[in-house]
């Protein structure tokens, strides 16, 4: 028979492995979720539109978009999510009805209905609407070709919508490709949220955006402009999701975030019981990290609209 010989000191009172990598995890989860019942922000200034891009599949675009917004309309903010991406999938994870005969984006784009015909609120919050898309949505790139002022026609829509109806923060999730869909988001907003993936091929193609955004700027709307950059599926383990952090900060030192997202099962569960991680498991590392990056959105806007650059539609009197 073996024996262990155990050190001269040890007892069972002893605490045990509070020095390993996971157990400071934990205790840095525990304090990030401490710091943010502690913060408030506040919501006052104009409206603030932001669409969500990356024509690079798989990224976390509508994943950044709808937790973003849950985590927003959790600070205080009125959040409006326009679902403009014809899979549906930011109208699935907040909630919301959006069958073949649901009216929709569709309807605002072709058939020029009121967009407050359209909106629904999200069950996760009172201050959390959507404007959901159908199947209907993936012909609109070619119907939107016949239609006059077709790169106009979502702006003058939701211009007429926020008069009557005031947002803090609009949301476009875009589909990720750089059609008619996404040049009426780029039209309708002021700022480009990209969310990219610490992964290997994150940089491609972001220059052809970052293309798209300047001739957007030069011939339809000068306002637009990229405001933000969130890392996202960061896996803390691989070298390679660090260098490609790095790499993105070294390009973009004033628009990326401070928070990263990391690999979360939780993000990746909660679409599939029709919520946000938010809602799903607020607790979760996935949510800390949205929330965490909600403030920091939050926060630079405010500080931003203080420059005389800042750009947006004036909010209603209340």
């Amino acid at each position: 028979m073996f024996h262990v010989k155990q050190p001269d000191k040890a007892s069972p009172n002893d605490d045990f492995g509070m020095d390993t990598p996971l157990a400071r995890e934990l205790a840095d989860l525990s304090a990030r979720r401490r710091a943010l019942q502690n913060i408030t922000v506040d919501f006052d200034g104009d409206t603030r539109i932001l669409t969500v891009s990356n024509q690079k599949g798989g990224v976390g675009k509508t994943t950044t978009a709808v937790n973003l917004a849950s985590a927003l309309a959790q600070l205080g903010g009125r959040v409006l999510v326009v679902d403009l991406d014809p899979q549906g999938n930011a109208s699935t994870a907040l909630g919301v009805t959006h069958t073949a005969d649901t009216p929709s984006v569709y309807d605002v784009l072709i058939d020029d209905a009121p967009f407050a015909d359209i909106v629904q609120q999200s069950p996760e919050g009172d201050t959390l609407f959507c404007a959901p898309s159908t199947i209907h949505l993936a012909g609109a790139e070619i119907e939107l070709v016949s239609q006059v002022a077709r790169e106009f026609r979502l702006r003058r829509a939701l211009e007429t919508y926020l008069r009557e109806h005031p947002m803090d923060i609009v949301i476009i999730d875009c589909p990720p490709s750089l059609g008619l869909l996404t040049i009426n988001a780029f039209t309708a907003a002021s700022e480009v949220l990209i969310p990219i993936q610490c992964e290997y091929y994150a940089l491609e193609g972001l220059s052809q955006l970052l293309g798209s955004i300047q001739m957007i700027q030069k011939h339809l709307n000068p306002e637009l402009h990229l405001s933000t950059i969130l890392l996202t599926m960061f896996d803390a383990r691989t070298r390679l999701a660090q260098q490609v952090a790095d790499e993105v900060r070294s390009h973009f030192p004033e628009q990326t975030l401070h928070t990263v997202i990391p690999r979360s099962v939780r993000v990746s569960e909660a679409p599939s019981f029709g919520q946000t991680v938010i809602a799903y498991d607020n607790s979760s590392a996935g949510a800390v990290a949205y929330r965490e990056a909600a403030v920091e959105i939050a926060r630079r806007g405010m500080a931003e609209q203080q420059t005389p650059q800042a750009a947006g539609l004036q909010k209603k009197e209340r």
